[in-house]
């Protein structure tokens, strides 16, 4: 068996589970909805753009935007055509259980890997972590749950979100970085020592 054969035969362990042991209306109502929110990362780039009206914030805003500008960029862009993984619900594999099942949220277009709803809600909810830790926390759960929504709705693999996310979480990283050795998120949004020093 080899190391692809290895990574399908975990994915669709996890994929597999969700369907059989989790799937509820509920749950259906929920992640659809989500799967909705999440196109072309929509909800979380109007939340930036939110960010960008107020002073404190505004570093914050610039740099999400930013952020997920870049994973867009090599996740969509770059990656997906290299890699070219088909997404579950096309995958034809005797371990896929579930590959005649009506979906339950919007059909995507594109390749799997890696999973860019992931990417840019990692890179949002990290971008947020960093420059405040309070509203990042809150942010936490409907970016978790973002992306916990695309295993549910089989339209990504486990490997997909994860390597995603990674990706939304190092770009973040990044763009932190470069902002603040640039000291440009202190032009953008200035603490009120800064303002002291400078008058």
């Amino acid at each position: 068996m080899n190391i692809l054969e290895n990574i399908y035969r975990f994915d669709f362990s996890i994929l597999n589970f969700i369907q059989e042991h989790l799937r509820c209306d509920f749950l259906d109502w929920l992640c659809r909805t989500f799967g909705y929110m999440g196109t072309a990362g929509l909800v979380w780039i109007v939340l930036s753009i939110v960010l960008l009206f107020f002073k404190k914030t505004r570093a914050a805003g610039v740099m999400a935007l930013v952020s997920m500008g870049l994973v867009y960029l090599l996740g969509d862009c770059v990656i997906k055509p290299i890699v070219q993984r088909p997404r579950p619900f096309l995958t034809d594999s005797e371990l896929n259980m579930f590959r005649d099942t009506p979906l339950f949220a919007p059909i995507p277009s594109g390749y799997s890997f890696p999973s860019g709803h992931s990417g840019v809600a990692a890179t949002f909810a990290t971008t947020l972590l960093l420059k405040n830790r309070v509203i990042g926390l809150i942010a936490l759960a409907p970016v978790l749950f973002m992306i916990f929504s695309r295993l549910y709705n089989y339209v990504h693999f486990p490997t997909d979100v994860l390597c995603g996310a990674l990706l939304g979480i190092a770009v973040a990283f990044l763009v932190y970085f470069v902002f603040r050795k640039t000291k440009l998120d202190k032009k953008l949004s200035p603490d009120r020592l800064s303002r002291k020093r400078d008058a």
